[in-house]
């Protein structure tokens, strides 16, 4: 499509409102997608240093894991030696 002007190309033959307005909304759906990967990895991130520092309070602590058997017996939000 060839349009004369700015404002032809902006109004997109009259659809214009509807274009512009499904580019915002998969623009603004792209943004909270990011923000929630991010929000998710962070999540994971402090459950595993949780995970890592209640194991370690549990060996320092007289009879090691075996007080906590809960704690030994969590697992991971995640499968082992996938990357973070």
């Amino acid at each position: 499509m060839i349009w004369s002007s700015a404002s032809e190309f902006w109004a997109m033959g009259g659809y214009g409102v509807y274009v512009w307005g499904s580019m915002g909304v998969s623009a603004a759906l792209l943004a909270c997608e990011v923000l929630l990967a991010r929000m998710g990895r962070q999540q994971a991130l402090d459950a595993v240093c949780e995970a890592m520092n209640a194991e370690a309070l549990d060996a320092e602590t007289p009879g090691g894991a075996a007080a906590s058997p809960a704690v030994a017996s969590r697992t991971l939000p995640f499968p082992q030696g996938a990357e973070t």
